[in-house]
């Protein structure tokens, strides 16, 4: 999968992870994907939330030992 922009929000706990993919999303055109990296558990309910509120897809998550892969296409 291509993304077309990643940030990384490891350490940080909610909200600034959700904060960060929100200002990220802001600079990407429709359609774009932006992946996050976060160690924060509870970055996966998090997700979920924020893409049903903005309307923004969820792509994709993943958990890769300690950190959370969230992939969002920009709405």
């Amino acid at each position: 999968m291509d993304v077309d922009k990643e940030i990384d929000t490891r350490g940080l706990n909610c909200p600034l992870p959700i904060l960060k993919a929100k200002k990220a999303l802001a600079e990407l055109q429709s359609g774009q994907l932006l992946k996050v990296v976060a160690t924060d558990t509870g970055s996966l309910r998090d997700f979920q939330a924020f893409a049903k509120q903005t309307g923004n897809e969820l792509v994709e998550q993943q958990t890769l030992g300690a950190e959370f892969i969230h992939i969002l296409r920009r709405r």
